[in-house]
C-alpha cells in the first residue's frame, strides 16, 4: 500500500467522536420533547477542529433510483456526512440501460458518476481513482470482482471492501468463486467492512489474512425518522418482504397473536408473500411502503416488529436499518433475541424480546402507555447516541486513520 499523505499533512488530531446521550426519567417525557426533530444530531458542525481531508471513491448500488433499498439509504447518508466532515466523495454507480429515461434522484452532496462497464470505468475514471485516498468497493455491485482486482493492483491509496450480505459473501469466499467476491482481491484490501459484526470479523482476519476487518453497521438518517403526532391505527406492525426463513417467525410472533386477539389491530407491509399464507381478518396487508412514508408507518403503530433472517443471525451481530428507523421514531420494537442484540439495545429497557405469541400479547395488552412511551424514548436516545449516519461516517474516518497510523508506526 502506498500512502500519499502523512498524518501531519492531513492535519489529524486525536480528538475522538463523542455522541453520548443521557436517558431522562419518564416524568420529563413531554410530548413536545418527543416530537422535536433531532436538530442537535445533524446541524451541529461536524468538524470544529482540524480533521482528515480525504478524497474518497465509493463503488455502490444505485443512489439515484434505488432510494428504498437499504444499502442505498445507508450510502446516501454516509456520503452526505462524509462531505459534511470535509471529505471529497465520488460515488461511482453502475448504469442500468433499463433505467434510462427514469427520473433520477439528486444526491444532496458529493458527486455521482455512472459507468456502464469496466472498460468505460477505466477510460473515464482511472485518473480520479489513482488520486483517491480511499477506494471502497461494495459486495452487491455488478463486476465487483473485476473492479476489485483492478483497483487493488492499481490504487495508490487505501482500498476497502464493504459487504452487505454476510451469508452470501461467506458462501462465495468458501467456494472462492463468483462475480462479486473472491478471497484473492479481498485479501489484498487494506480494510474489510461488514454490516455484520461480532466474532465473525476476527475469524475472517485470521482465515483470509486480512489486515483489518471492522463493522460498519446500517444506520438511520435522523433528519427523516423521528416521533410525530399520529393516530395509532395499529397495535403492532411489520415491514418486510417475504422470506422463507422469516415467515415462520412472523407466523409465531405476529399472526398467531392476531388470531388470539381478535380485537387487536395488526398490519404487515411487504411483497412476495405466497397465497398459502392465512392472514387473520384483523391483519391489514399492504404491498409496499414507499421510503417517503416509512416514518408515518412507524408512527402509526403502538409497537413494531423486527425480524432478521436466521441465516443472517447465524453469522454474527446483524442489526437492520429498519430496526434503527423504528427506534428513531420512538416506536417500541418487539423482536426475537439474537447474539449481539444487547450490544445495541438493552432488553426490557429499550427493546422487547418475544419468543411466542403469548409473550407478544403480554406486551401489547399489559404495558401501560407511560411505559410504552418510556421504552420508545430510551430506544430513540440509544439510536441518536450511536447509530446515525453521522456516527457511521465518523467510524469510517476512524478506521482510515487507524490504518494510516499503522503505516507510519
Amino acid at each position: 500500500m502506498k500512502m500519499r499523505h502523512s498524518l501531519s499533512e492531513n492535519g489529524v488530531s486525536n480528538e475522538g467522536f463523542s455522541g453520548a446521550a443521557t436517558i431522562d426519567p419518564v416524568s420529563s417525557l413531554a410530548a413536545g420533547r418527543l416530537l422535536t426533530p433531532p436538530r442537535s444530531v445533524l446541524e451541529r458542525s461536524a468538524a470544529k477542529s482540524a480533521r482528515l481531508r480525504l478524497k474518497i471513491a465509493i463503488f455502490g448500488s444505485s443512489l439515484t433510483i434505488s432510494l428504498g433499498d437499504g444499502a442505498a439509504s445507508t450510502y446516501r447518508g454516509l456520503v452526505r456526512e462524509l462531505v459534511a466532515r470535509g471529505h471529497e466523495v465520488l460515488f461511482l454507480e453502475r448504469g442500468d440501460e433499463n433505467a434510462i429515461g427514469q427520473k433520477m434522484l439528486k444526491l444532496e452532496s458529493g458527486r455521482v458518476e455512472k459507468y456502464f462497464g469496466l472498460k468505460e470505468l477505466k477510460d473515464r475514471h482511472a485518473s480520479a481513482l489513482r488520486e483517491a485516498d480511499v477506494i471502497l468497493v461494495a459486495s452487491q455491485i455488478k463486476e465487483a470482482a473485476d473492479i476489485g482486482e483492478w483497483i487493488t493492483h492499481h490504487a495508490q491509496g487505501l482500498t476497502a471492501f464493504y459487504e452487505f450480505d454476510a451469508p452470501r459473501t461467506l458462501a462465495s469466499l468458501r467456494q472462492n468463486e463468483g462475480r462479486s467476491v473472491s478471497a484473492g482481491w479481498i485479501s489484498r484490501c487494506d480494510l474489510y467492512l461488514s454490516s455484520t459484526g461480532g466474532p465473525l470479523l476476527e475469524h475472517l482476519e485470521d482465515k483470509l489474512g486480512l489486515p483489518m476487518a471492522r463493522p460498519l453497521y446500517p444506520a438511520v438518517d435522523a433528519r427523516l425518522f423521528f416521533p410525530e403526532y399520529s393516530k395509532h391505527n395499529w397495535d403492532l406492525g411489520y415491514l418486510g418482504n417475504h422470506s422463507d426463513d422469516c415467515l415462520p417467525v412472523l407466523e409465531r410472533l405476529l399472526l398467531d397473536a392476531a388470531r388470539r386477539w381478535p380485537a387487536g389491530r395488526f398490519t404487515v407491509a411487504g411483497s412476495g408473500y405466497p397465497r398459502s399464507v392465512r392472514w387473520p381478518a384483523n391483519v391489514k396487508r399492504t404491498l409496499q411502503i414507499s421510503p417517503q412514508k416509512r416514518r408515518a408507518f412507524y408512527n402509526s403503530q403502538r409497537f413494531t416488529m423486527e425480524i432478521t433472517p436466521p441465516d443472517v443471525l447465524a453469522v454474527g451481530y446483524s442489526p437492520s436499518a429498519r430496526l434503527f428507523e423504528a427506534a428513531a421514531c420512538g416506536t417500541p420494537v418487539i423482536t426475537e433475541f439474537w447474539q449481539g442484540l444487547d450490544a445495541f439495545f438493552t432488553p426490557d429497557e429499550d427493546i422487547l424480546i418475544s419468543h411466542s405469541a403469548d409473550e407478544t400479547l403480554i406486551y401489547l395488552e399489559e404495558i401501560s402507555e407511560a411505559d410504552r412511551r418510556r421504552l420508545g424514548y430510551r430506544a430513540r436516545e440509544r439510536v441518536l447516541a450511536r447509530h446515525t449516519t453521522r456516527h457511521r461516517a465518523a467510524e469510517l474516518e476512524g478506521y482510515v486513520l487507524e490504518i494510516m497510523r499503522r503505516s507510519v508506526s
